[in-house]
This record gives C-alpha cells, sequence and structure tokens, in this order.
C-alpha cells in the first residue's frame, strides 16, 4: 500500500528532489557548490518576493527563529511576540532564553492577532525594537495579516520578524512590499525536502540592529551570513544534499509559478473545509482568518482523535496530524502543500469517513468526499 504524508511538515519530498538528493556529494567549498547556492539564492528571493540578503543555515526552522532573536536583540531589549498557537509561544521562548523583555498579546487559538493590538503596544512603549509575528500558525491553520501588521511596525523604529516555515511557497508572503525586515523559513514544508536547512532573509533595518546587538553568539552569527553571501558562500558546512535538492525544488516552483501555486492550494484547502462542513464538523480556525497551508477540523465529541489518527496512519497508510497543547485528541490537522494534490486529499477523506464510521460517527456515506469533489470539479 502506498502510503501519503498529509502532516504540515515535513512534506512529501517531489521526484525531483529525492533524485537529487540520492547523488553523489561534492565538497562545499568549490564552485560547482556555489552554482547551487547562488540558484538557491535567486530561487528563494523569487518565492520571498524579495530583494533583501538570504541566508542559508543548516537547522531546523527553529534554529533560525533563534538566529533572529539573538542577533537583533541584546540582555534587557524589549520585544513584542504573538501567542496565538504553539509556534508563536516559541517566539517569547526565544526572547527569554536570551534575556530579552517579551510582550507577550494572547490570542484565542483559532483567531488572528488583531494589527490595531500591535499599534497600541508600540505607542506604549517607543523602547520596543522587534515584533515577532506568525505567518501560518501550524498549531491552528489560522494566517495573520502581515501586511496590516508591516504598515504598523514599519511606521516605527522596530522590526518586524515573520515565522514563515510552514507559510512560505503556499501562502503570499510579499516580503518587500509588507515590509517584512526578517522573514524565517524551512526546508521540509513548501519546499518539499528533508528538514535541515533554513533560511533567512533580512532588510537593511534588520542588518542594522543586527550590526549594533551586543548578544553573545558564535554559530548563529548572521554578520558571518552576511559576509559569506557577499561570496555566494555559507560560514560553516552547509547541508550540501539538501541545497543540492532545493535546486530542483524552486525549479519545479518556477515552473508553475507562485501565483498559481498559491491558487492550488487554496483549491485544496477549500475542498478539505467544504467536507468537513459536510460531515457536520467544525473548523477550528475563524473564517475571517483561516489558512490555506492546512485544514484544522474538531474531531465529533466521543470519538477519541489520537486513535483516529493513528488508525488513519497505521492501517490505512494516510498520514495527518492531532492536535498540539490543549487540542491534543481534539483536532486533526490535514496539510495541502507541496506535491500534495485533489486525488490525495480524495483519498484521505475516504480514510477519514471510513475511520470516523468505524469509531462510531454517523454522517451520510461520502458526504465529505463529495463536497471536495464538487470544489475541485467546479
Amino acid at each position: 500500500m502506498d502510503t501519503i504524508l498529509l502532516t504540515p511538515g515535513p512534506t512529501m519530498i517531489l521526484d525531483e528532489a529525492r533524485e537529487a538528493l540520492g547523488r553523489p556529494i561534492i565538497h562545499h567549498r568549490t564552485p560547482q557548490f556555489q552554482a547551487n547556492i547562488k540558484e538557491v539564492i535567486e530561487g528563494l528571493q523569487y518565492v520571498y518576493q524579495t530583494k533583501n540578503d538570504i541566508y542559508l543555515m543548516t537547522c531546523s526552522g527553529t534554529g533560525a527563529m533563534e538566529a533572529t532573536v539573538c542577533n537583533l536583540l541584546s540582555p534587557g531589549d524589549e520585544a513584542i511576540t504573538v501567542n496565538g498557537g504553539k509556534f508563536g509561544e516559541r517566539w517569547a521562548e526565544l526572547c527569554e532564553a536570551y534575556d530579552a523583555k517579551p510582550t507577550v498579546i494572547d490570542v484565542e487559538w483559532g483567531q488572528a492577532v488583531d494589527p490595531e493590538k500591535i499599534r497600541e503596544h508600540l505607542k506604549a512603549n517607543p523602547k520596543i525594537k522587534a515584533v515577532f509575528v506568525t505567518l501560518n500558525e501550524t498549531s491552528t491553520g489560522v494566517v495573520s495579516d502581515i501586511e496590516a501588521i508591516g504598515k504598523v511596525v514599519a511606521e516605527t523604529d522596530a522590526v518586524m520578524i515573520v515565522d514563515a516555515v510552514s507559510g512560505l511557497g503556499v501562502v503570499d508572503c510579499q516580503t518587500d512590499k509588507w515590509k517584512a525586515d526578517m522573514v524565517v523559513s524551512g526546508s521540509h514544508k513548501g519546499f518539499m525536502l528533508p528538514p535541515g536547512l533554513a533560511f533567512i532573509s533580512a532588510s537593511e533595518k534588520a542588518i542594522k540592529l543586527i550590526n549594533s546587538s551586543t548578544n553573545r553568539r558564535f554559530y548563529f552569527d548572521l554578520r558571518k551570513s552576511k559576509k559569506a553571501f557577499e561570496a555566494t558562500d555559507t560560514p560553516f558546512t552547509p547541508a550540501i544534499g539538501i541545497v543540492i535538492g532545493m535546486v530542483e525544488s524552486l525549479r519545479w516552483m518556477r515552473e508553475k509559478g507562485i501565483e498559481n501555486l498559491f491558487a492550488h492550494y487554496e483549491r485544496l484547502a477549500k475542498g478539505c473545509r467544504a467536507a468537513a462542513k459536510a460531515l457536520d464538523l467544525k473548523l477550528l480556525a475563524d473564517e475571517s482568518c483561516i489558512s490555506n497551508v492546512l485544514t484544522a477540523i474538531h474531531i465529533p465529541e466521543g470519538v477519541d482523535g489520537g486513535k483516529l489518527v493513528k488508525t488513519m496512519r497505521d492501517t490505512h497508510g494516510v498520514t495527518c496530524a492531532g492536535g498540539q497543547g490543549h487540542l491534543k485528541g481534539k483536532i486533526i490537522r490535514i496539510a495541502h502543500m507541496g506535491i500534495v494534490n485533489e486525488d490525495h486529499i480524495i483519498r484521505c477523506l475516504e480514510t477519514f469517513e471510513l475511520v470516523l464510521k468505524e469509531m462510531g460517527y454517523s454522517f451520510t456515506d461520502q458526504a465529505g468526499v463529495n463536497a471536495a469533489k464538487a470544489v475541485f470539479n467546479s
């Protein structure tokens, strides 16, 4: 039985990238590898929609998030973080780890932050140096209004940092136009590769703050990344195979066209949402801020969400994600990113319905599947 991976990271690997990952390794301090770095940087600038520097780092997305914190802030500096899910929580935890002082804006899980709340805090405290936000909150399926937040932050001396680990390449993120000073992402979600490569864009405004930070840093020192970027290089040994695989992923994304990919993922998301509603199941995210990266669906009362996800995976070869934090066992998260297509979503929904019925939930046969098909066939 073929298995499919519909988790919000890692995602299924593009065939061309898988082939590239299997090639013999080459040395990284060579013109041949520099050609790969150059193509990857240019491809990322296309996806980021930016002319800014982009630094490659051998780490997970969290490593790149940490790099932004320890490079931008000094001990005692004040920042704003938005806590609307597990990954919003991480920004505050990282700030505290480096003795910065985060002002946390708590947002109900399933809702997006109101940009005016950020404006109020910035106005009340001109000492705030950075605003940390999340493009797509993976734990809830909520997308933030980065454009509106960017306008608010750009009116001040603060910088805006965006966690786009799961969202980049899946939903729109116009780095330059939206005044995003730093945007963080990674290889294992929208870019269809294994984890291990992360990337950070940096504006001139951010670079000035990086150069003035008094934090101690070594591996994550973005001043070293800046110097290496200018020489089409990396400061330390890179994830060679993933960089080479990234060339193929970015070629695929450019051939498809980023706007066409956004439309494709939106179509998949609408199919999932239609299926949930046809099964009389509630979506976690509010309609006003629902993301096209993944669909988070409440599990019906009386159904063990953990067992449901496990059965789908171990018995039927369809891997989705359960809930995190207080939502553990209460939701299922179905991702639609990377190489996921309509057939994958239909198979997932067929399996979801089959296991729901086995676990005692009543509904009209094929209700969700047919609703999704109607969206896909429209």
